[in-house]
């Protein structure tokens, strides 16, 4: 028999995390131009709206009145399918992300912040994550344009290679917390650390000593999985032109913009639930009551709202790098690297410090 509130509520939190990411695009197209313009000592958008606040609107106008002009030469099915791979993995897979502390409904029932509690939540994400190179080699390909196909080529390489990295990165918080379901990593991030036998520390796996290289793999992998500068080797405009979305224009074009910016939402979740302990909120032990899951939600906001200015940060900071740089980072040291942290992470384990 149909539990109909089960299905409301699961239809609840199915719209809350929907809204949360279509809205990361516009807000975080004018985030990044903001930023852009304070960290290059200029105004950005402040016209349309206060502060420019609707130039993202008026950005969204212009892609559904702007010509969709496909080429003549492109095949046109992948051609047009490519945008849906890469926004339909990174819309489903923030579905496996707990984003806030459980509590009980007036009725007794038990309400979980997450739309699918699955045993083996990282695996799903990454297997979804892992589509998102199809549709960029798809793009290139489907173009009939030679600098689309070099894009499309260089994406391939360049996200397969730090895929592994950011999967052995990931192996290091699974095996602290003895499980692939992400609720579980995060509940054993809810403890503390003890010091000097008074002081508490969040026991968050980024305070830990044998999990900082992790983080740092998995943070600078995140970048390359996204494409985002200095990884941004897919479009590099002084090469490429744009590199495998060259032929694309109106919303097709607007598709694949916001697949990187919900990307870069999700995977900023994923390091906040791997890494800074979710929606933990340090030295917060309340019983589980909704003003706790509130607080708790806002918490899990904060954590991705700050890694998604880093995001911002790291573009309009650091250059890009040279390609044969990017990968040999990639497979000759964040890789080996990797396996390093797993080995010692497993020695801390054995002796009890984690």
């Amino acid at each position: 028999m149909i539990d109909w509130v089960d299905v409301g509520l699961s239809v609840l939190k199915i719209a809350v995390i929907l809204l949360f990411m279509l809205n990361v695009t516009p807000i975080m197209v004018w985030v990044e131009r903001r930023g852009s313009a304070l960290i290059q000592d200029r105004p950005g958008p402040n016209r349309v709206g206060p502060f420019g606040l609707f130039q993202s609107l008026a950005d969204a106008l212009k892609f559904l009145m702007k010509e969709d002009v496909v080429p003549a030469q492109a095949h046109k099915w992948l051609y047009t399918i490519a945008p849906a791979f890469g926004l339909i993995p990174a819309m489903t897979t923030i579905a496996v992300v707990p984003w806030g502390r459980t509590f009980r409904l007036p009725g007794g029932r038990l309400f979980e912040p997450i739309i699918a509690d699955v045993g083996v939540g990282i695996l799903l994400i990454f297997a979804l994550a892992s589509l998102a190179v199809y549709g960029v080699t798809i793009a290139g390909w489907s173009s009939s344009n030679k600098f689309s196909l070099f894009g499309g080529v260089r994406a391939s390489a360049q996200m397969i290679s730090y895929e592994l990295s950011l999967t052995l990165a990931a192996v290091s918080a699974l095996m602290v917390a003895g499980s692939l379901r992400l609720t579980d990593v995060v509940w054993r991030q809810t403890g503390y650390f003890v010091l000097f036998d008074t002081l508490k520390w969040p026991a968050w796996n980024v305070f830990s000593p044998a999990m900082w290289i992790s983080f740092v793999i998995f943070s600078v992998s995140a970048f390359a999985e996204t494409n985002r500068l200095p990884f941004d080797f897919a479009e590099a405009e002084a090469e490429l032109v744009d590199g495998y979305h060259t032929e694309y224009s109106s919303m097709k074009f607007a598709l694949f913009f916001m697949a990187e910016y919900m990307s870069m939402a999700t995977m900023s979740a994923v390091v906040v639930t791997l890494y800074l302990g979710g929606w933990d909120i340090p030295w917060y032990n309340e019983p589980p009551t909704a003003l706790g899951f509130v607080l708790s939600a806002l918490m899990f906001v904060a954590k991705v709202s700050f890694l998604l200015f880093v995001f911002v940060w790291v573009r309009w900071t650091i250059p890009r790098l040279k390609y044969d740089l990017l990968m040999r980072l990639g497979w000759k040291v964040f890789l080996p690297l990797a396996v390093v942290n797993i080995v010692i992470v497993a020695f801390f384990i054995m002796r009890g410090w984690l």
